[in-house]
């Protein structure tokens, strides 16, 4: 079986006309790898296209304000991608003049940037013989070629990287992982392959064996944590409330919120341990505190469920808040927020 050969054959048929697919300026396709290291590629093509408009070059991106960059990616999770995106764009433009490192070495010294990108982008634009290595690559090759070591295991990358190079050998390398990727995401994919209809039919060992199912082979899924946020949504008479930029690390870091009180279960009536919030922006208690929803909403993330819960802490005349309602559209924040902030502000209150 020649692999590259049918791989090829195959993507000249049915590759997807993918924006970044008619270009080589390592700029966009670094761009475009970094939206789609934890997103699908029907969601990130919107937000491409919003990044490429706003910030044309990579001269555009580096002068940029941080919360510019986080407003245009919000929506699409995992913030510390547009952190580092913005980082790295500063990188370049100071210390590379604008320009990317054509190396694998020097790529994966830039901050946000991974094996998998730095095969893509050195691949792509300079055709380094790099193969990339991701869940659609396990999952073609574990299957065609019957590897049964776990992909979550310390090992699994090296035996897949290695095997993926060799596969490569002869081909054009940019061509051959764009092949790869589309043939896992729209052929060889994770549930109900059409594998009667797949060039490796014959040559499948996946196919063959009755093992579709099994292959690739994972350790054990991690655990979904459950978290609670309380949301206090601090409301006067002159239409202002408070915003808070998260800065622990971890989920939505450096985005904003309403102040918000972590608990352990849900809690149903207003409790003692919103005091020590509501005292940082009142001299003077609440006039009425309760719950703006009868249900808490479920926000899933990939290893985390978030149980939301907003509460409305209105105050009197007197006291003073630190953001108009009017501006609360203009902050970059978090999916479950901005989902509050349009269906309750959209209706007042």
């Amino acid at each position: 079986m020649n692999f590259s050969k049918a791989l090829l054959s195959w993507y000249e048929l049915n590759h997807r006309p993918l924006p970044w697919r008619k270009t080589k300026d390592p700029y966009k396709i670094w761009l475009s790898e970094i939206i789609l290291q934890q997103t699908r590629v029907e969601q990130g093509i919107p937000y491409y296209n919003k990044l490429i408009n706003e910030f044309p070059t990579i001269f555009d991106l580096a002068k940029a304000e941080e919360a510019k960059v986080l407003k245009i990616w919000q929506g699409l999770g995992y913030y510390k991608r547009a952190e580092n995106l913005h980082l790295t764009a500063k990188n370049i433009v100071l210390n590379f003049a604008g320009k990317f490192p054509s190396s694998q070495k020097e790529l994966k010294n830039l901050k946000g940037i991974g094996d998998y990108t730095a095969s893509a982008i050195s691949s792509i634009c300079f055709n380094k013989n790099e193969a990339v290595v991701d869940g659609n690559v396990f999952r073609v090759l574990g299957r065609i070629f019957g590897i049964n070591i776990p992909i979550n295991s310390n090992k699994s990358f090296k035996h897949f990287k290695s095997k993926a190079n060799d596969l490569m050998k002869g081909a054009p390398p940019g061509t051959y992982n764009q092949a790869l990727m589309d043939f896992g995401a729209i052929q060889c994919k994770p549930k109900n392959p059409n594998c009667k209809e797949c060039v490796f039919s014959k040559d499948c060992y996946a196919y063959k064996e009755n093992k579709v199912t099994f292959l690739p082979v994972t350790n054990n899924k991690i655990k979904v944590k459950t978290r609670y946020f309380n949301y206090l949504v601090f409301q006067n008479p002159k239409k202002q409330t408070v915003l808070e930029q998260r800065v622990s690390k971890g989920i939505w870091h450096k985005l904003f919120e309403f102040p918000v009180i972590e608990s352990k279960r849900e809690i149903k009536n207003p409790s003692t341990k919103f005091n020590s919030k509501i005292k940082l922006y009142s001299n003077e208690p609440p006039t009425k505190i309760f719950p703006l929803s009868v249900k808490p909403i479920n926000h899933k993330l990939t290893h985390q469920k978030i149980v939301v819960k907003f509460w409305n802490i209105k105050l009197s005349r007197k006291s003073s808040l630190p953001v108009n309602e009017s501006d609360l559209s203009t902050f970059p924040v978090p999916v479950v927020i901005e989902n509050f902030i349009t269906q309750h502000y959209n209706r007042g209150h």
